[in-house]
């Protein structure tokens, strides 16, 4: 049984690796991409354009767009003096909000009445302007609140303190609630999980295309080996990938692994045997390398977007979440988040490490069952 597999191995190896432009793609690519993805997956909302229209032109209107041009968070670019100045930058989306305060703002709050600031924002992309808009609240309510005390000091002769509540945040294992902590582990999952599930799809069928399949047919190997040659080698490559791809995250994004990095790579390897179980599963199926490329897609894409990369998967219907529990994604998501970021072990996260293991058996007995020696 060895020198079976020990044969295999090597064949398997040989393929692989003879070819320098693959050799580029397994470990310099993944690299790169880590790097690409973790400056593009970026959440943070900075710099935000604005528009000012100050129809009041008071220092009470002055003084509060230049609370936003001091937040860090808007640059104020223009001061519009009409209508269609305004629709004309939210048109061209040279803009992302404008402030609008009407005649009398400053008459108002002069006089203890309630002066209405208006924020146009484009809600063509909905999550930014959630998080503009919800800027804009805090810096009008600090901006409220100073107006309040300082008439009240007014109001009773400077003598009496007008009391509040002060809110003291303290976030916990992300302190400086960057996004890019929270999605550059995730991206290491994706990066791996696509490599692998790319290369497995097209292990077997490639062996009929190049006409190398009869020779296997005619030798003693079993299933079981031939499953096991066409997945070791996948397996070392996706563990490299792993390490190349975080040295680039701990040194190049200065993301610290707060957790072990041993139990990182045996949920690394749980993974894989998910990944390339689906790949081979497809590759059993599939008669072309074209068709094993293009099914690995139609099941990479809804994986991804169905394992918490992006998008909470408590925010999806119910019925949908449902599809999630057979992801393999969406376990390893969870285990490497918790590991870089919080530093969490076994204890935590053992549920996520039985449903890879499940997974992953039952995926691979599934695709040993596929698989015939027979054309």
């Amino acid at each position: 049984m060895f020198e079976r597999l020990k044969s295999m191995l090597i064949k398997e190896f040989i393929q692989v690796f003879r070819d320098p432009p693959m050799r580029f793609i397994l470990f310099v690519v993944p690299m790169f991409q880590t790097v690409v993805f973790g400056y593009a997956v970026n959440t943070d909302v900075r710099d935000i354009r604005t528009a000012v229209y100050d129809l009041d032109n008071s220092p009470e209107s002055r003084d509060l767009a230049a609370r936003f041009a001091g937040s860090g968070y808007f640059r104020i670019i223009e001061y519009v003096n009409g209508e269609a100045r305004v629709r004309e930058l939210i048109d061209r989306s040279r803009v992302k909000a404008v402030l609008r305060m009407n005649r009398g703002f400053g008459e108002a709050l002069a006089a203890g009445r309630d002066a209405p600031l208006q924020i146009i924002l484009d809600g063509s992309d909905s999550n930014t302007a959630g998080i503009v808009l919800n800027y804009a609240g805090r810096i009008a309510a600090g901006y409220n609140d100073g107006v309040r005390a300082e008439q009240a000091a007014r109001a009773f002769g400077g003598g009496v303190r007008v009391g509040g509540v002060e809110l003291r945040s303290r976030a916990w294992f992300n302190e400086n609630l960057e996004s890019r902590n929270f999605y550059v582990p995730a991206v290491i999952a994706s990066i791996v999980f696509i490599i692998t599930m790319l290369l497995s799809s097209m292990a077997v069928v490639r062996e009929t295309e190049i006409g190398t399949m009869e020779q296997i047919i005619v030798t003693p190997i079993r299933r079981s080996e031939f499953i096991l040659g066409k997945t070791v080698p996948f397996v070392l490559i996706g563990f490299m990938d792993v390490a190349l791809i975080i040295l680039v995250a701990v040194f190049w994004f200065q993301i610290p692994i707060r957790g072990s990095v041993p139990l990182l790579f045996g949920a690394t390897a749980l993974f894989l045997m998910s990944s390339l179980g689906f790949g081979l599963l497809i590759s059993t199926m599939c008669r072309t390398q074209q068709q094993a490329m293009m099914s690995a897609f139609f099941f990479i894409f809804p994986a991804m977007l169905l394992s918490g990369f992006a998008f909470p998967i408590e925010n999806m219907p119910e019925p949908v979440q449902w599809f999630t529990y057979g992801n393999p994604l969406r376990y390893y998501m969870v285990i490497i988040r918790g590991i870089f970021l919080k530093g969490v072990g076994l204890d935590i996260l053992w549920p996520q490490f039985l449903a890879l293991l499940v997974l992953g058996v039952v995926i691979l007995r599934i695709a040993v069952g596929r698989f015939r020696k027979t054309l």
